[in-house]
């Protein structure tokens, strides 16, 4: 937490990598979970865009499912409402560290995903 701490300070945009692994993302966003932390604290420290990137599509059962994605999305957007963030603003990417998977360049395991769109402030 303390390197986390040092560099969101003096961020402009935080990426935070969120599992999509059955029982990993279920721990990141519980109670106590990393991920819930992590956005909350980069939100306390002024970091004011954020991407999300879904990783780990590739073991999602089935692999790259789109409803895991549109499941973690509904509840990582909830979330990050209650700290402050506007879920309309947060690109979500499905990634897969892994394979490379949408990392540089779009993926064909994940046809459903045609890029995000995102509101801005005027």
């Amino acid at each position: 937490i303390k390197n986390m701490i040092t560099g969101t300070s003096q961020a402009d945009c935080a990426v935070l990598i969120v599992a999509s692994g059955v029982g990993e993302f279920e721990a990141g966003i519980s109670k106590n979970g990393q991920t819930r932390e992590h956005a909350l604290l980069a939100y306390t420290l002024g970091v004011k865009q954020m991407i999300i990137g879904i990783n780990k599509m590739d073991t999602t059962e089935p692999p790259y499912s789109e409803a895991r994605y549109k499941e973690i999305c509904t509840e990582v957007s909830a979330y990050i409402k209650k700290v402050g963030y506007d879920p309309k603003t947060v690109a979500f990417v499905p990634i897969s560290g892994w394979h490379g998977d949408n990392m540089l360049e779009p993926s064909d395991k994940m046809p459903w995903y045609k890029g995000w769109e995102t509101t801005r402030k005027s």
